[in-house]
Parts: C-alpha cells; structure tokens; sequence
C-alpha cells in the first residue's frame, strides 16, 4: 500500500507504526509521530493500524544553533 512518510510517497507492506519504523529503519527512543495530522503517544503505537493513503509524520531530535 502507498502511504505518505515524511511527505515523500512511500509502498509499504507494513500494517502499524512499529513495522513501518523498521521497514524505513528508523532506530532510536526519541522521536514523535503522528498520523493524518494526530500525534500518537508512544504507548499507543503497536495499536495503531495503518491505512493506504495514511501522512505519516516521524519528528526526530537534532541539535544545532
């Protein structure tokens, strides 16, 4: 299914967050994320289905000045 990661079109075969998080390899605890303009607490992402045409949005820390 076609899912929008980041705004970049992405085909994905995962059906929730945490799958999707390791099909893109994202590693690491810090990061927030929110699906169609929702942000969905970390507790909640292994219940969290994903739908073709879902936005997908992973924020990561970075630092700079």
């Amino acid at each position: 299914m076609h899912v929008v990661v980041n705004g970049r079109r992405t085909e994905t075969a995962a059906a929730d967050l945490p799958t999707l998080l390791r099909e893109l390899e994202y590693e690491g605890e810090h990061m927030a994320i929110a699906v169609n303009s929702r942000v969905v607490p970390r507790a909640r992402w292994g219940e969290t289905a994903l739908s073709a045409g879902d936005e997908i949005e992973v924020l990561t820390p970075r630092q700079g000045g």
